[in-house]
């Protein structure tokens, strides 16, 4: 056992709080501020979220598209300040639960904990089945691809080998990923200068640069269309925030990490506008042939545009999904490990979600325990049904706006009392956290009317659609498993405050 400590950065923030991380045992400074923004580059899977949603992000609206994709990296950014801001504070590897708990008390923390663990999980099962899927697309002529049974079995292969990789060690885990960011990012490269070279060469049907893409007043001569538009934007962001979850493994934990987030979160919104640009000045926005308004290609735009851009090359655009998706794989069980074991440390999880494997030095139950329940949440909802599995995806959206906007609350709070020391504080601490926390509460309310609509998705039940009663009964379930734990012996204390942290917990 080891006894909780200060950390730096903390202290005294709003009332007589103090900001004290327990030490867990994960393997410390093994991380740089390369390795952390790589890791927030590819948790995003960049290729992949922006060749599966630039089609519906055109088809609502239109030419202002990089506006758009602008507009919802905006709430991102602030959340991303809230993230750093706290993270200086209180370096914990549990992110929002941690900050949740210290600001908000535990039913607010255990909450927080499990939206991140849920949106990771499901996440992971999109994440399979693209892999599977795209994995035997690469092979013969690519019917295998429309298997399912084989498609399953693959993903299935892939969450468990990334499982181990994240076992034995992060350092094993930064070098496979950054093999696959390599892989990802050098075809987008050859993807994207292809375009160029055909652009400049006279492409015959597209379209010229026009600065009118990103005028505001234009673009919110339909302000549903920008809402509707920000809201599909604002999710291809998600995932920089692994950085985060890195923390107590990356040199200056208090510094390091925030930074990384900040720095990744940026870089993608460069990535996503200027690939949007080259691909609709190509491409165009029109509704036939490779055009970004065609229904047919908005699954995957890419893919349509593959075989015209590459030609016989074709097949490396489906490799940088693939290398991306599988990238994303990996970086989603990250955090959500990490995660649990910092609840478990904390005694909001029994004490075995807090063991710290003694030679890897990674959180060897958390993370088995993870990628055991993404197998099995993929491969029942895979057999149950494939369209309710779709809608649960679709669901994500409410998940990931629940614990953004709860940590920018967090922050705001948190720091009340320091908020006049400066304008510094008063922006990054309060204002811009809160102006996120807003954006992302108002986002996750819109996003539930909208899957509502028995019409939003592939299923309905009971009249309602699919996507809102999915991601309304996991968000509950959470509220269900936190009463358990509350009325558990072995989580009680947690609840209650008469429980000390644990500290590391060495085994396995």
């Amino acid at each position: 056992m080891s006894t909780e400590t200060s950390t730096p950065g903390g202290g005294p923030a709003g009332g007589d709080r103090t900001a004290v991380v327990p030490p867990k045992g994960l393997h410390a400074g093994i991380l740089d501020l390369g390795d952390s923004v790589m890791l927030g580059l590819a948790s995003t899977a960049p290729v992949y979220s922006l060749a599966a949603t630039l089609g519906l992000i055109v088809a609502v609206n239109g030419n202002y598209t990089p506006l758009i994709l602008i507009l919802g990296f905006i709430p991102v950014l602030f959340i991303a300040y809230a993230f750093r801001e706290l993270n200086s504070a209180m370096p914990d590897c549990g992110t929002t639960f941690f900050w949740a708990r210290k600001t908000f008390g535990p039913w607010a923390g255990w909450l927080g904990g499990w939206g991140v663990a849920l949106a990771g999980v499901v996440v992971l099962a999109n994440l399979a089945q693209i892999a599977g899927k795209y994995l035997w697309l690469l092979i013969g002529d690519g019917s295998l691809a429309d298997n399912t049974w084989l498609v399953t079995a693959t993903g299935v292969l892939f969450i468990v080998f990334m499982t181990y990789v994240n076992h034995r060690g992060i350092r094993l885990g930064e070098h496979v990923q950054r093999t696959l960011t390599y892989i990802q990012y050098i075809s987008l490269g050859i993807f994207a200068v292809a375009i160029i070279f055909r652009i400049a060469g006279g492409a015959p049907e597209g379209q010229a640069f026009d600065f009118e893409w990103f005028n505001p007043a234009g673009a919110f001569a339909d302000p549903g269309a920008v809402v509707h538009g920000v809201l599909l934007a604002l999710f291809i962001y998600w995932g920089w925030d692994t950085c985060l979850a890195l923390n107590e493994e990356t040199e200056n934990p208090a510094k390091t990490p925030g930074r990384g987030a900040v720095i990744s979160a940026s870089v993608l919104v460069a990535i996503y506008v200027s690939v949007a640009l080259l691909v609709m000045m190509y491409a165009t926005i029109g509704t036939d042939g490779i055009g970004l308004g065609n229904e047919a290609n908005q699954d995957d735009v890419f893919l349509a545009m593959k075989d015209v851009v590459l030609g016989p090359w074709g097949w490396l655009i489906i490799v940088a999904v693939l290398a991306s998706v599988l990238s994303s794989t990996q970086t989603t069980i990250l955090p959500t490990a990490r995660g649990t074991l910092s609840m478990g440390v904390h005694g909001a999880l029994p004490p075995r979600f807090g063991k710290v494997h003694e030679r890897f030095m990674t959180p060897g139950f958390s993370t088995q325990v993870m990628g055991a329940v993404a197998v099995v949440y993929y491969v029942a909802m895979s057999f149950l049904s494939e369209n309710l599995l779709s809608d649960s995806i679709s669901a994500i959206s409410l998940f990931i706006a629940f614990y953004y906007a709860l940590t920018g609350f967090s922050c705001v709070w948190f720091f009340r009392s320091t908020l006049r020391d400066s304008a510094r504080n008063l922006w990054f601490r309060g204002i811009l956290p809160f102006l996120g926390a807003l954006s992302l509460t108002a986002a996750f309310f819109i996003s539930a009317v909208q899957m509502w609509d028995p019409a939003y998705g592939d299923t309905q039940i009971f009249g309602i659609g699919g996507a809102f009663v999915s991601g309304v009964l996991l968000l509950a379930l959470g509220v269900v498993l936190a009463v358990v734990c509350r009325f558990a012996p072995s989580t009680r204390g947690y609840f209650t405050g008469d429980r000390a942290e644990v500290g590391v917990v060495r085994g396995e």
